[in-house]
């Protein structure tokens, strides 16, 4: 008989290698099929396959029973290391799958440091200990731009929908945007201050003539849009993304500020600070980003499923 290879003939499977392996180790066609679980025939006609393809024998008659040839020998000496690297990497995928290991790099917004992100972690940690997270702090734009150029697996940010200035739309262009809460905004006063007198939401019209205390860019932003619609540009007497520096300007009556409702929760307000929701209801949108088909890898899918169960997403309207 003449064997002639072909084309990509030497591309093998892990079905002929463990039955080659089978083969070697017991010494006979028959004896290699039931501890595989196959017949006889099934496995005779495999093996004729691949000899078919790589046009040269594996197996020869020895005697009463087979031997393997050299070509069956080379395969059976290669067998071991490729099964073991094939099941190893079969167990790992297996693990991924059950969520026994895995990674998520995440990237998150200061006040989500102290709120959001040790939530998430905790739960992942009670339900699958395996899974690890590595995590950096940026503000939006810098964490969106983490996951576009692949640092980052998933980035909790948040954004202004009502906002004209808002960039965020642009700035997650070809990635995806799951949504996870409304988070409200405060007015931030000193207790004694006049428009406090009333209980009940804020209108920022009627503080046209005080201080404002800003933060970060896209908060500063807001302010500026969300004091516009109420018919007044602010005066920016202080810029801080300090949490509790707003907080101690606004203590000691050096102005006023808008602060998530995510923020009070991680630092609370100091004496002689109150705090009121405003008339325009001002709140922003805490989201996930990832990149496209980025929640099917099991860690980061199961990521996002813990988030959008937090106790945060839960309590906030509109979530």
């Amino acid at each position: 008989m003449t064997l002639v290879p072909l084309a990509s003939a030497f591309d093998l499977d892990s079905h002929t290698l463990r039955l080659i392996a089978a083969v070697a180790e017991y010494g006979s066609i028959t004896r290699a099929a039931a501890v595989l679980g196959f017949s006889q025939p099934a496995v005779s006609q495999q093996i004729k396959r691949v000899e078919a393809r790589i046009g040269m024998p594996l197996v020869t008659r020895a005697g009463r029973g087979i031997r393997l040839t050299d070509a069956g020998e080379v395969l059976a000496r290669h067998a071991g290391a490729v099964l073991t690297a094939l099941d190893s990497a079969a167990g790992e995928l297996s693990d991924l799958s059950g969520l026994r290991t895995g990674r998520v790099r995440l990237s998150a917004f200061p006040s989500a440091s102290s709120t959001i992100v040790p939530r998430l972690i905790r739960s992942m940690a009670a339900e699958h200990a395996g899974v690890r997270f590595t995590y950096t702090e940026a503000e939006p734009p810098e964490a969106v731009a983490a996951v576009r150029d692949g640092v980052s697996d998933l980035a909790i940010a948040f954004h202004y929908p009502d906002d004209r200035a808002d960039a965020f739309t642009e700035s997650t262009e070809g990635l995806v945007v799951h949504h996870l809460a409304r988070d409200e905004l405060a007015l931030l006063a000193p207790a004694a201050h006049p428009v406090l007198a009333a209980d009940g939401p804020v209108d920022l019209a009627a503080l046209r003539g005080e201080n404002w205390i800003a933060g970060c860019p896209r908060c500063r932003s807001h302010l500026l849009d969300s004091c516009a619609r109420s018919g007044f540009a602010p005066a920016i007497a202080f810029e801080t993304d300090n949490v509790v520096a707003v907080m101690s300007m606004v203590a000691a009556g050096l102005g006023v500020a808008l602060l998530p409702e995510l923020a009070l929760e991680a630092t609370p307000l100091p004496a002689g600070v109150s705090s009121r929701p405003t008339a325009a209801r001002d709140h922003r949108m805490i989201v996930a980003v990832t990149r496209p088909a980025g929640d099917h890898i099991p860690a980061v899918g199961e990521a996002l499923r813990l988030l959008r169960e937090s106790t945060f997403a839960n309590s906030s309207s509109g979530s």
